[in-house]
């Protein structure tokens, strides 16, 4: 007979969900949004305590945990483009969480038969050392796809702060990028133009796309006033001479660095491959 302390269960589920969608997040390069996480892990705990009392059971069905899962996933990251990668990182966190737990609980000879009630039985420790191996093994498998996660101090998280809200990213310390502010002559951060999005939504407001910068400046001119932009321009591989939509931010800090006025670039697409990072931060910035 398994007894089971309900405020323990829902606290243990609460923390191991919290921890199953930011480390999904921080794997395809998410911007770190606590509540959206808490909303999501506090939806999670809720479907789990449900499922315990007699009149939900069926809530134990596959297709009802499935959907459940699809819920926190969207309450998390509903705003992402690349939910569905990120979605699958968390399916696959989740079992390998679930084998964490189930190998812990073999080498401690804990009883496995009701493998739902494993995380009370091996209690917060067990807890944290299954996210630990599962977080450790998925990160080795893809490797390859995330490989600069491994090089100590080529990631770092970025925080752009304007008009009283933050946005915090994972950026690429990038020896390539080579833009310069101006004014300042510091390197320019270079990040997808979509995570700025609850940061100046006034610039996503228009029809004109961050793909042709100059229409966009000109419809954003005498309606967004309070916001500095410019025009940026640049080179790359296969690109002799193009425009980026530049903001200037009142401060961006990464790493022990902080700074103020920061010259941003928007980039209309993806800045990495594997979507490891969606931020370039000059090498001496």
């Amino acid at each position: 007979m398994t007894v089971l302390y309900l405020d323990a269960y829902l606290v243990m589920n609460f923390v191991v969900n919290y921890l199953l969608l930011a480390c999904a997040g921080k794997m395809d390069g998410e911007p770190m949004v606590r509540w959206r996480y808490v909303l999501g892990s506090g939806l999670g705990t809720a479907y789990a305590g449900l499922a315990l009392l007699p009149a939900w059971a069926f809530l134990e069905h596959p297709a009802c945990k499935a959907a459940g899962a699809v819920a926190m996933v969207l309450v998390a990251f509903g705003r992402s483009e690349r939910i569905l990668r990120t979605g699958g990182l968390f399916l696959v966190l989740s079992c390998a969480f679930g084998g964490g737990l189930l190998l812990l609980s073999m080498v401690r000879g804990t009883e496995t038969g009701q493998v739902g009630f494993l995380g009370p039985s091996l209690g917060m420790r067990g807890i944290l050392v299954a996210a630990a191996l599962s977080y450790g093994f998925l990160s080795l498998l893809l490797r390859g796809q995330f490989a600069h996660t491994r090089t100590a101090g080529e990631l770092e998280e970025l925080s752009l702060s304007h008009q009283g809200k933050t946005v915090t990213v994972l950026a690429l310390r990038d020896t390539g990028n080579t833009l310069q502010d101006p004014l300042t002559g510091r390197p320019v951060v270079v990040i997808e133009g979509e995570k700025l999005r609850d940061l100046v939504p006034e610039i996503f407001q228009d029809r004109a796309s961050l793909s042709d910068p100059v229409a966009l400046l000109r419809d954003l001119e005498g309606r967004a006033g309070n916001l500095r932009l410019q025009l940026l321009p640049y080179r790359a591989v296969g690109v002799e001479c193009g425009m980026l939509l530049a903001l200037r931010v009142e401060r961006a800090e990464y790493g022990k660095r902080a700074y103020r006025n920061c010259l941003t670039a928007l980039s209309p697409t993806p800045v990495s491959d594997g979507g490891g990072y969606c931020a370039l931060i000059g090498s001496e910035g």
